[in-house]
């Protein structure tokens, strides 16, 4: 494969013969479980109809509207009253500034793998190229499901609050796909206690979900529990969290409260109290996890919303997080140690957004694991800043080194775009050059039926086993 190469070609990433064969015959035909996302469910149980291509690509997507900020598009191109064609214009115009960042690739997967359009994206192809895929989105196989379907997706699993009804999981069981919807339980605001008003409020709307009030710290676990039976009724089988860091204190239990009461009634918690409430809640429900065999997520390390600017202006989730830099070890380990004492430490997704933490949490994982089910603590895939080439190639050297890839289970978009799904394959072209140039040096035997077998199990057979998500 010494040839000139072309971009996007049929062997795009593969630097070998074994890995263009590990990849053509054991990863592409995996159909994919997107095991954490944030995908709308009413558009997914609707199935919802893109009036153009704007609608289904730059709504809300901050990595590109994150690009376009960078490269000097005035804000009303971005999120505010442009036109969706003007909007897609300045989208396009950026597009070739991106060179050698990761949306450049992903931008001309999506347009290819969907759209067929082998076209490179800028502003003298961007016309139409809109109209193109616009007039491609009116037609009834270019529909939410549909386009899921397009990419071999089995299931997908939205990211939803305990309060939410989930009208739209109930409306989808019952309609018959070609792949499954489930929910995810994450209760962030549950334990986010930095504004008393905005606690309190939320508190109230969890009462109401659960039909209790909620007066005391048990309170509050009861209503959780309640609601957790709710989302295991309609398929879940999966937590989130969204954290800087994990805390831990010995006396958290005994401490909350006193704390739950003091904020209860409108009271400023100092931050030390607010991580001690934090520890408190996500140990009891990590109990509940275990309870249920649950598999609990936790995504560590973003400093969010540094922009106090533009967060009034845009609201979060809007482009202006970045990675922090918080001490991991220490309070990490105990609170897993704290939930494995009495053997209620559930199956366990880690995933850190700093890579200075790569090591740190590549052997953590081998910390709790004990036997008890294969891959039972799990470092997750290189996530958000990291889910690019870089990002994923040192997740999974490191992997290798200090752990089993061989029980990995696999990539997440992680993404609220219907046209995400090609990371998928860009990381299963990763995967399998690492693993083919391994071969083709001699650094792993010839054989690359068992290599395969590998490449499969990480790409579609290890998550299916881990999650155990019910019609799967």
């Amino acid at each position: 494969m010494n040839e000139r190469r072309t971009f996007l070609d049929r062997n795009f990433l593969l630097y070998s013969d074994e890995a263009s064969q590990l990849f053509h015959e054991y990863a592409h035909p995996c159909a994919i479980i997107d095991y954490h996302n944030h995908l709308s469910p009413k558009d997914i149980a609707e199935n919802r109809r893109f009036n153009n291509l704007t609608e289904i690509w730059l709504e809300g997507d901050h990595y590109k509207w994150r690009a376009m900020r960078i490269n000097g598009v005035e804000e009303k191109f971005i999120t505010g009253s442009a036109s969706p064609k003007d909007k897609f214009l300045a989208w396009a115009k950026t597009v070739p500034a991106t060179l050698r960042n990761p949306l450049y690739h992903w931008t001309h997967l999506e347009l290819k793998r969907y759209f067929d359009v082998h076209t490179l994206l800028d502003e003298n192809s961007a016309s139409e190229i809109y109209e193109h895929c616009s007039n491609l989105l009116q037609q009834e196989n270019f529909r939410v499901q549909s386009l899921l379907s397009k990419m071999k997706v089995e299931v997908v699993c939205t990211t939803d609050d305990p309060t939410d009804s989930l009208e739209y999981h109930t409306q989808f069981a019952k309609v018959s796909s070609g792949f499954k919807m489930y929910p995810t339980f994450r209760p962030d605001k549950a334990f986010a206690t930095a504004d008393p008003n905005t606690i309190n409020s939320y508190l109230e709307k969890l009462a109401n979900a659960a039909s209790i009030a909620i007066n005391t710290f048990d309170d509050l676990i009861s209503a959780l529990h309640i609601r957790m039976d709710f989302f295991q009724s309609l398929g879940c089988r999966v937590s989130d969290h969204g954290l800087e860091s994990l805390w831990y204190d010995e006396d958290m239990t005994s401490k909350a409260p006193g704390i739950f009461k003091k904020v209860r009634s409108g009271n400023v918690l100092d931050v030390n109290e607010q991580h001690i409430f934090q520890g408190a809640v996500l140990a009891e429900l990590c109990k509940g996890y275990h309870q249920r065999g649950w598999v609990q997520q936790f995504h560590i390390g973003p400093i969010r919303n540094n922009n106090t600017r533009l967060l009034k202006q845009l609201g979060p989730d809007t482009g202006f997080d970045s990675i922090g830099d918080f001490s991991q070890a220490v309070n990490l380990s105990r609170f897993l140690d704290h939930l494995d004492q009495t053997n209620q430490l559930t199956k366990t997704i880690l995933y850190n957004i700093n890579p200075a933490d790569n090591e740190v949490f590549a052997t953590m994982v081998g910390n709790f694991s004990d036997g008890s089910t294969a891959g039972k603590i799990q470092w997750g895939s290189g996530w958000w800043f990291l889910d690019q080439k870089d990002g994923m190639e040192k997740q999974m050297n490191t992997l290798s080194n200090m752990g089993l890839i061989s029980q990995f289970v696999g990539m997440v978009t992680d993404s609220r775009s219907f046209l995400s799904f090609p990371r998928h394959e860009y990381f299963r072209r990763i995967l399998c050059n690492l693993a083919g140039g391994d071969i083709s040096r001699g650094e792993l035997p010839n054989d690359i039926m068992g290599v395969g077998n590998m490449i499969q199990n990480i790409c579609y057979h290890n998550a299916k086993n881990y999650f155990n998500f019910k019609r799967c």
